[in-house]
């Protein structure tokens, strides 16, 4: 087993390789800044799509220190069950159902109806 163990190196991220010659992806530094002032610096590539947003680890959103902020999503409204229940039956449909099982649960406690 010691035979094959490697000796004399780590494992792992270590290189051998030097980095002559080798050029890095060209790159942008976009600036954000949060409600409270805080200015944020995030490194994108030059050729990614940049957010309107960045969120900070501390949970700030901050929107690009160049430009306009962006417009908020359009939030739809919320749907309730009863909303949706009115999308499939009318309101004298309910109350015929309901009176219904109320007499069926009447008959059921033995009450007299």
């Amino acid at each position: 087993m010691s035979d094959r163990s490697l000796r004399g190196m780590r494992l792992g991220a270590q290189s051998m390789e030097t980095e002559q010659g080798v050029e890095p992806a060209p790159r942008q530094n976009i600036e954000y800044v949060c409600d409270d002032g805080e200015r944020i610096s995030v490194t994108f590539s030059s050729e990614a799509e940049i957010p309107g947003t960045w969120t900070t680890p501390s949970g700030k959103v901050g929107v690009l220190a160049e430009g306009d902020a962006p417009e908020a999503p359009a939030e739809k409204p919320v749907r309730t069950h009863w909303d949706m229940l009115l999308e499939r039956r009318s309101q004298e449909d309910l109350e015929d159902i309901l009176k219904d099982r109320l007499k069926i649960l009447r008959e059921r406690r033995g009450e007299k109806v």
